[in-house]
């Protein structure tokens, strides 16, 4: 069990910080874990901090708990000591709060005295509320991974005790395959020698911790910095992701893409469809698949499934050809000179198959002033309600404000 709980042991952690002492990892087990309760120290000028849990964010529920319904926007998780796990994800561009808490236990309400005993079954953990439009729940998935230890089951670091343990909370079915996927991803890896021990679960009722734990980092900096420093989070992640800073969770089969032949793409692709991506060709305006298509969802690459375009940034050119204000992101798309005809024209071609798409003229509507006219011939257009199915649920966010 955690020793964080012992007064004697917090105010021996409390004298020492005063006294501006050296933190090793030694000193980390006599002075208790992340979450020791502040205690009034007059040599510090520290007081003891009033207990408010009238004013937090309010409980919230999920597959398991009440009816209450769960907004879009935000996350749980549990990850070792919620002061870290605080500290990692409000600087996050797009995170809008993160609240420390306790969750998944038997006990309503429950105390941090309780829940430090290990005996509630509940986990500190984080509720974090964020904008999908600036960070997606993948990449909140891909930054909890990469700062707690994984195949720890009996807590995280020098924490220890089941209330320690690290899990993701699903509020949703999406937000189930993401996890699981990425669970998968991190299993067949091989960056972890043992076995992924973190647990996925349905969300359960959340309540938030003490007012006196909330921005623990910030009130509390020197101590936190102090403790973080001691604790070996940071070194553990930064030995463990040294060599995979550029691991992805979640496998795009087309980073790893390789051109089939010319006999073979003969017999993938319609004739139009060979034309068009492998020779450059153009296909009739006003009669083609997409011109006119007004759904939700993405548009790939017809060879390799690579993403390319976003139905939220389509618009109607007049020109017979489904036409687009940008891609759907920053690189999906390369653009090179065309100088088969006068005047030169800028060509747009997909990154891993390296199939023609088009072209993109500087005469299209804010925000960009570009059109992306392309043909359909060279696209494949995914539904946003099939997303998920096929592989593509990482760009479900895109649409959630529609």
């Amino acid at each position: 069990m955690s020793v964080k709980t012992e007064p004697g042991k917090r105010r021996i952690r409390n004298a020492l910080i005063v006294a501006g002492a050296i933190v090793t990892l030694g000193a980390i087990w006599l002075l208790g874990g992340c979450s020791a309760r502040a205690v009034s120290d007059q040599s510090s000028g520290h007081e003891e901090m009033t207990v408010n849990k009238t004013g937090g964010v309010a409980p919230m529920t999920g597959p398991n708990g009440p009816s209450t319904q769960v907004a879009p926007g935000e996350a749980i998780f549990a990850g070792g000591c919620f002061w870290c796990m605080e500290s990692i994800f409000q600087p996050l561009p797009g995170v809008v709060d993160v609240t420390s808490g306790y969750t998944g236990g038997s006990v309503v309400d429950p105390s941090y005295e309780q829940v430090s005993t290990g005996t509630t079954g509940h986990f500190e953990s984080i509720l974090v509320r964020y904008a999908p439009s600036k960070i997606s729940y993948a990449d909140l998935l891909a930054v909890f991974w990469r700062h707690i230890d994984p195949t720890d089951p009996q807590g995280q670091f020098h924490d220890r005790g089941s209330q320690y343990r690290t899990a993701i909370f699903y509020l949703n079915d999406e937000q189930r395959a993401l996890a699981v996927s990425s669970k998968e991803a991190l299993a067949q890896s091989g960056i972890f020698a043992k076995p992924i021990a973190t647990l996925i679960l349905p969300a359960q009722k959340f309540y938030p911790a003490e007012e006196y734990h909330q921005d623990y980092y910030i009130k509390n900096a020197a101590r936190f910095n102090s403790y973080r420093a001691a604790s070996g989070r940071e070194a553990f992640s930064r030995r463990a992701w040294a060599g995979h800073e550029d691991f992805s969770f979640f496998a795009a089969p087309w980073l790893h893409f390789k051109p089939p032949s010319a006999e073979e793409l003969k017999r993938i692709l319609t004739p139009l469809q060979y034309s068009v991506t492998q020779e450059n060709g153009t296909e009739p305006a006003f009669n083609n698949e997409y011109w006119n298509n007004h759904q939700d969802g993405i548009y790939v690459d017809i060879v390799s499934g690579e993403p390319l375009f976003s139905s939220k940034d389509k618009f109607d050119s007049g020109t017979g050809w489904p036409s687009f204000t940008r891609p759907i992101a920053p690189g999906a798309v390369v653009a090179r000179e065309d100088t088969s005809l006068y005047p030169v024209r800028t060509e747009v071609r997909s990154r891993y198959a390296d199939s023609h798409l088009g072209h993109v003229f500087q005469d299209g509507p804010p925000p960009t002033g570009r059109r992306y006219c392309m043909n359909s011939a060279a696209l494949r257009f995914i539904p946003v309600d099939k997303l998920e199915k096929e592989g593509y649920g990482r760009y479900l966010p895109l649409f959630r404000d529609r």
